[in-house]
């Protein structure tokens, strides 16, 4: 029998699980989508019933590949840190416009709450140093707000207001326990001092779960990887097919997986300790990007969420810089330009996806250039499509493109994509300024997530970044995370730190290019932010006329 432990990762768009020998090699994987509803812009939800059932399956399919002889020892979960509301059966309550009970889940991307999160940002309560100073739309809180002031029946029916991955515990142990992870980063837990602020949520208005007793948010706060319950329950055992009573870990928000599953790798065969952590990043890419720092000493960042005690490395302060939309935005910038259809078409026809025809146009269009970047020479995008998480914490920003003209080719389209990924690539590097202005000095950026396995932007962000960047050895290193997660509530190791050390390994190394080609992205970065202060040049010009818009 092999000693074998789960992992499951539910990210925006699928729900994914991954079965791992105790080394962290992988033996079986699989994956469902899961929906999605929009009714209206800046509105997105889903269904926690589909969520579960596609982990169901995804846990069944994955431990079918990975064949037989496999002693389960334990299981973790990740997700995205949406807000799933449920009665006090454990039935879905709506928290939709539409009225549909089904539609439970307002994703972490859901912005409705802006309103809400600028007047718990105007309060000025003390709690807010622990966000970079402003609290996000994506946060629980302001979500909370809208609910109760929006749709009081949901709020008097809720009897459970569930981060995700939290949801996901209860579903497989029944036990309605919360973790450190993301009560702290989203809920505003004070897990330093291992409290809710009473004083903060009347404040802001949502008293009464202060009054009672914080109940329906979370009364047992449990550090990450602590089991959960008595395991897994005879209920979710039969969906998953695997006995009752598996040990079940306190989960984790999957950004914060992923920082697990890369973070602490060793490079050139030596592992960091605690105070070489704090020269690098993991940058865990996907719909949206997150840009995960550790340190052994609180840091307060403006505009960078956090500093947050033990909710990613054990024993140490994280701060969590982001992008609201970095694969979300390449992706719209390609299939809404006016060749992308086309393009993704031909592309699927030669057995190729849209992006690796795109970098072969790149490639064939640099072939007379000193370097690839150049090609954007004329071209430069603002990348606030979605607001901007950090550091300019900002929802209402909006995106910009700089240099169109009377023409749409396919050749247009590559030049536009190469610009979007730098735009990206420029994200990541001033929220390491920003960090780098606390005391940080980020020289290593471990990647993981959709973007690996484009070459293009890997390129580009090691050389707008000047950061050497390393790959995980494992591609589904979010997945790996949460298995390291399982494999500690299994008892296989005693520590998240020592799971860490045997489960995870580096891979690939991409060095920045320096020299001229530094130098154009210095000049291209200036641009970037630029472009920001002619946005707010804009929105001062245009003030006057706000309050008749409206």
């Amino acid at each position: 029998m092999t000693d074998v432990v789960i992992g499951v990762d539910v990210g925006t768009g699928s729900a994914r699980a991954g079965v791992f020998d105790l080394s962290g090699r992988s033996l079986g994987r699989a994956s469902r989508n899961i929906r999605m509803w929009r009714p209206e812009p800046d509105y997105a939800e889903q269904s926690s019933d589909d969520i579960w059932n596609a982990v169901c399956v995804s846990v069944r399919e994955a431990l079918a590949e990975a064949g037989k002889g496999l002693t389960v020892r334990g299981i973790g979960f990740d997700a995205t840190c949406s807000l799933v509301v449920v009665d006090d059966q454990g039935k879905p309550v709506t928290a939709s416009p539409t009225g549909r009970d089904e539609q439970n889940v307002i994703v972490w991307m859901d912005h409705r709450a802006i309103g809400q999160a600028e007047r718990i940002n105007a309060s000025g309560h003390d709690i807010l140093r622990y966000v970079g100073n402003t609290i996000s739309p994506e946060m629980e809180t302001p979500k909370l707000l809208w609910l109760k002031e929006n749709m009081p029946a949901t709020w008097q029916r809720a009897a459970h207001f569930f981060d995700l991955p939290d949801f996901l515990t209860w579903r497989a142990t029944g036990t309605p326990s919360r973790s450190l992870c993301s009560t702290v980063c989203k809920w505003t837990y004070l897990g330093h001092e291992g409290r809710w602020d009473e004083s903060y949520f009347r404040q802001v208005g949502l008293g009464q779960l202060a009054d009672e007793d914080f109940r329906r948010i979370g009364q047992e706060v449990l550090p990450m990887a602590t089991p959960v319950g008595r395991g897994l329950s005879a209920e979710a055992a039969a969906e998953f097919g695997l006995p009752a009573g598996i040990p079940v870990a306190t989960s984790i928000i999957d950004a914060h997986a992923g920082g697990i599953g890369v973070i602490g790798a060793a490079v050139d065969g030596i592992r960091p300790d605690q105070h070489h952590l704090e020269n690098r990043l993991a940058l865990i890419g996907g719909t949206s990007s997150c840009h995960m720092v550790v340190s052994e000493q609180a840091r307060f960042v403006p505009g960078v969420w956090g500093p947050y005690f033990s909710a990613m490395i054990p024993g140490m302060w994280l701060n969590e810089g982001g992008q609201s939309a970095t694969g979300a935005l390449i992706d719209f910038v390609v299939r809404s330009h006016a060749r992308g259809k086309d393009l993704e078409t031909a592309a699927q026809a030669a057995g190729q996806t849209v992006y690796e025809s795109l970098n072969r146009r790149l490639d064939t269009l640099a072939a007379q250039l000193p370097f690839a970047a150049a090609l954007t020479h004329e071209t430069h995008v603002l990348p606030y499509f979605h607001g901007n998480r950090s550091p300019r914490a900002n929802p209402t920003l909006r995106g910009m493109i700089s240099g169109l003209q009377l023409s749409d080719t396919e050749d247009d389209l590559a030049r536009l994509y190469l610009a979007t990924i730098q735009a990206v690539a420029y994200g990541t590097r001033h929220i390491i300024e920003a960090l780098a202005g606390q005391g940080y000095r980020i020289d290593t950026i471990l990647i993981c997530g959709g973007g690996t396995k484009n070459p293009i932007y890997l390129r580009e962000h090691a050389d707008a970044t000047g950061c050497r960047l390393i790959l995980a050895e494992e591609p589904e290193a979010v997945l790996l995370g949460s298995a390291v997660l399982g494999a500690v509530a299994g008892q296989a190791f005693d520590s998240v730190t020592a799971a860490m050390g045997a489960m995870t390994r580096s891979g690939t190394v991409i060095e920045p290019a320096g020299g001229a080609t530094a130098a154009y992205h210095n000049a291209k970065y200036d641009v970037f932010k630029r472009m920001y202060d002619d946005q707010m040049a804009y929105r001062s010009l245009m003030g006057k006329y706000k309050t008749g818009l409206n």
